[in-house]
């Protein structure tokens, strides 16, 4: 069995509508994705480009607690575009739109010709977006032989 990507990911934000202009600009205006589900102030799902994006609200007794990238979860997640220069465009219009970025366009080693900028939605969950040429370390490992399993 081969998966084939991930169909969608769930965040959950403290208040999805202060979330949601940040999502809002992300997903429909600069990635043209489209809204399946918007209900004010308790979720808000776009879909596009085979992926998936749900925020969510959380719990009462979790709003205070800050997001930390280094708890159990979500570290950050990236999105794969096709062009250095939709990845310079992406932190442009971050950058513009107000998002904390941590780095606009910026080489990497994780992979030859890795491209990557780095920002943070109203929470903090860090949001990478990266072009890699090619099938980037996906190269590496597509004539391996499968490993044994157990």
């Amino acid at each position: 069995m081969s998966p084939n990507g991930i169909a969608h990911i769930q965040l959950t934000v403290r208040d999805v509508a202060a979330s949601r202009p940040f999502y809002h600009h992300l997903l429909v205006e600069t990635f043209g994705m489209s809204i399946q589900y918007d209900v004010p102030g308790q979720v808000f799902y776009c879909i596009g480009a085979r992926t998936g994006l749900l925020i969510r609200n959380a719990e009462p007794q979790h709003r205070d607690t800050p997001f930390d990238q280094w708890r159990i979860g979500l570290h950050h997640f990236c999105f794969r575009l096709r062009s250095r220069e939709d990845v310079d465009a992406l932190a442009t219009s971050m950058q513009t739109f107000g998002a904390k970025i941590i780095r606009t366009g910026e080489e990497g080693p994780w992979a030859p010709g890795y491209y990557s900028t780095l920002f943070e939605d109203p929470d903090g969950i860090r949001i990478e977006a990266l072009f890699i040429p090619g099938s980037g370390n996906l190269d590496r490992i597509k004539d391996a032989p499968l490993a044994p399993v157990g």
